[in-house]
C-alpha cells in the first residue's frame, strides 16, 4: 500500500498537466489573447552548474509580469501568454533549474526552492526591469510565487495565483493517493500501485528518486506512465480516457519527475508551514487567489486559509473546475484577475 505520509503529487501534477495542455484540445474562452511570440529569448547562467532559459513577450515597455510554471520539474509554455494583453504587458517566461529548456536537464544539484527564488530576482536584474512585477503562477508556481514575494515583497506589484499549494508536510503527504484519490480514482491509483517494482513497496520519494536516477529499463517508464495517467485523470473536472492516453508516446517525463522527487523528498525545501506563517509580509500586495472547487491536487482549503490571513486579498472559487489551469471557468477567472492589474 502507498503510505499517505509519502504521497505528494501536488508537486508533480501541475507540471504534467502543463505539458498535457500543449497536446490536448482545450476549450478556450473567446477573449483569450493570441499566443504571443517572443521578441527576445536567451539563457542566463545562474550557477556553475545551471543555466536557465527565458523568453520575453508583448510590449517591452509594458507592465512586467513573471509567469511561474508548475512542476517544479516541468517547463513554462507559450500558451500562458494568452492571459495578458500584449500591448499592455511585458511578459517574462522562464524554465526553472533543470526544467524545460534549461540546462542541464533534470539536474538536482544546487536545485532548491531558495535557489529558484534567487533565480527570479537574478533574471529580473539581468533583464534590467526596475518596475515592480506582477507574479502569476499556479500549483507549484503558486508555491514559488509566495516564496519569492515573501523574500522580495518590495519588488512585487501584485499577484495572481491559482491552485494554492503551501508546501507543508501535510499537503505533500496527503494528496497523491490519500483518501480523496482512493475514493474517486481507485482504478488509476491501483494502476500506479501495480506498476511499482518489488523494491518500491511504498511510494516514498527518497527511494523513488534513487530508482529514477539509476533505472535505465522499462520498469521506470512503466511507473512514469502510470503516474502521468493518474495526474491527467485527477487534474480536470471532466477528462475522458482518450484524453488521458493521448499525446504521451514521445513525452520524456523522467527529468521532470526526477526533480519532483527531489523536492518531495526534501519537504519542498521549506520549513513546515513557512509560507502561511510569513504571509503577513504580503499584506501590502494586491492579490487574487483562484482555486477550483474540486481541485483534488490543491484543495481550496489552503487558498481559503491564505485569504483569511490577507484580508485585502480576493478569493475566487471556480465552482465547475478541478486543478488544471486549462478549464473554461478557471481561464475566465484568470483573465479577469489579470485585467484588474492592467
Amino acid at each position: 500500500m502507498i503510505r499517505q505520509r509519502h504521497l505528494w503529487a501536488a508537486l508533480v501534477g501541475m507540471g504534467l498537466l502543463a505539458a498535457q495542455s500543449l497536446a490536448a484540445d482545450v476549450p478556450r474562452p473567446r477573449d483569450l489573447f493570441p499566443v504571443c511570440s517572443p521578441f527576445d529569448q536567451g539563457f542566463l547562467e545562474v550557477s556553475e552548474i545551471h543555466t536557465i532559459a527565458y523568453s520575453m513577450h508583448g510590449n517591452r515597455n509594458g507592465k512586467p509580469v513573471f509567469v511561474l510554471h508548475g512542476g517544479p520539474g516541468f517547463g513554462c509554455y507559450p500558451r500562458l501568454t494568452q492571459y495578458f494583453d500584449p500591448e499592455k504587458f511585458l511578459i517574462v517566461l522562464h524554465d526553472q533549474r533543470g526544467a524545460g529548456q534549461s540546462r542541464p536537464a533534470g539536474e538536482i544539484r544546487e536545485n532548491t526552492t531558495q535557489h529558484l527564488v534567487e533565480d527570479i530576482e537574478r533574471l529580473r536584474k539581468h533583464l534590467k526591469i526596475d518596475q515592480k512585477i506582477l507574479v502569476f503562477g499556479g500549483s507549484w508556481g503558486s508555491t514559488l510565487g509566495l516564496a519569492y514575494a515573501e523574500t522580495y515583497p518590495d519588488q512585487v506589484a501584485g499577484m495572481v495565483i491559482r491552485g494554492v499549494f503551501g508546501g507543508t508536510r501535510k499537503e505533500i503527504g496527503g494528496v497523491f493517493a490519500g483518501e480523496p484519490m482512493r475514493l474517486f480514482f481507485p482504478d488509476a491509483v491501483g494502476d500506479l500501485e501495480a506498476a511499482l517494482p518489488p523494491e518500491l513497496p511504498d511510494f516514498e520519494p527518497g527511494p523513488l528518486l534513487k530508482f529514477f536516477l539509476e533505472a535505465r529499463d522499462a520498469r521506470a517508464q512503466k511507473v512514469i506512465d502510470a503516474w502521468i495517467r493518474l495526474a491527467i485523470k485527477t487534474g480536470k473536472l471532466y477528462v475522458s480516457d482518450e484524453e488521458v492516453e493521448a499525446g504521451w508516446g514521445s513525452f520524456d517525463a523522467r527529468p521532470g519527475v526526477r526533480i519532483d522527487c527531489h523536492y518531495a523528498a526534501n519537504a519542498a525545501f521549506l520549513e513546515d508551514g513557512q509560507l502561511l506563517r510569513d504571509a503577513h509580509k504580503l499584506e501590502g500586495i494586491p492579490m487574487t487567489i483562484i482555486n477550483g472547487r474540486y481541485d483534488i491536487i490543491c484543495p481550496p482549503s489552503t487558498a481559503y486559509r491564505l485569504h483569511k490571513l490577507l484580508p485585502k486579498s480576493k478569493l475566487v472559487i471556480v465552482e465547475e473546475a478541478g486543478h488544471s489551469e486549462g478549464e473554461p471557468g478557471t481561464m475566465q477567472a484568470l483573465l479577469k484577475a489579470v485585467e484588474e492589474f492592467e
